[in-house]
């Protein structure tokens, strides 16, 4: 069986379609090219591919919309690729499930390195069956979260940086450690603003009351902390 990743790419602009497409595939990676909406829908759903990347600015849409046809049907890894860095663009993206954000004008070497960053991520392995802390009991089989028997929802975003949090708990996790282990050492675009942001959201969904966290404890100046306990099942 081929190890070979397939990486669909979905860019309109020609030169620059062409210039990505070559660089990934002297990295060793099968890539399917699209520049529109239409051509990326036809070779998605009817291929297998491991990842995509995904502009967006689009001839006849644009990739947010696209975005949410995929994650209604696939767990897939997507990376967008735009001019656009506007922070609210960027939390958009990572809330409609992007996995990472890569702003134009952009080094090839920094797209490989996130993109095999991103791969990376693919390979860890589910040794537990469940994992408790306090209330909160998470499936990392099924990537469900329950407190108290219901079920949390939460983003893709939400969803790294909780499984990282209670994975390492009652430890400091810095802002440089969630960059280099969910977005990678070259995520300076992701700001500590926004990061702050999607901690602040998790916190609604996780605390009973967020202004006095039980699980997400805020060290000033340090970085972020799960508070609790938690034990492998």
């Amino acid at each position: 069986m081929s190890n070979i990743k397939k990486i669909l790419l979905v860019e309109d602009d020609q030169s620059l379609n062409r210039g990505v497409s070559f660089k990934l595939e002297r990295e060793g990676f099968m890539v399917l090219a699209a520049r529109s909406i239409r051509e990326a829908r036809d070779i998605f759903f009817k291929t297998e591919v491991d990842l995509v990347v995904l502009d967006v600015a689009l001839p006849d849409g644009d990739g947010f919309q696209f975005c949410r046809e995929i994650r209604k049907k696939s767990d897939v890894f997507i990376i967008f690729l735009t001019a656009c860095d506007q922070e609210t663009d960027i939390v958009m993206g990572y809330d409609m499930g992007a996995d990472n954000y890569i702003t134009k004008p952009f080094s090839m070497s920094v797209m490989v390195s996130k993109i095999n960053a991103v791969l990376r991520r693919g390979k860890s392995v589910k040794e537990y069956e469940k994992l408790v802390s306090k209330e909160i009991v998470f499936y990392p089989s099924t990537m469900m979260v329950y407190k108290k028997g219901q079920e949390i929802y939460l983003t893709r975003t939400e969803m790294k940086l909780f499984q990282y949090m209670i994975n390492n708990p009652q430890q400091i996790i810095t802002k440089e450690q969630f960059l280099n282990e969910l977005w990678d050492i070259e995520g300076d675009f992701i700001s500590e603003n926004t990061l702050q942001v999607h901690i602040r959201r998790l916190r609604e969904k996780i605390e009973a009351d967020p202004s006095d966290p039980q699980y997400i404890k805020t060290i000033r100046g340090a970085g972020y902390i799960w508070i609790e306990g938690c034990v492998h099942q």
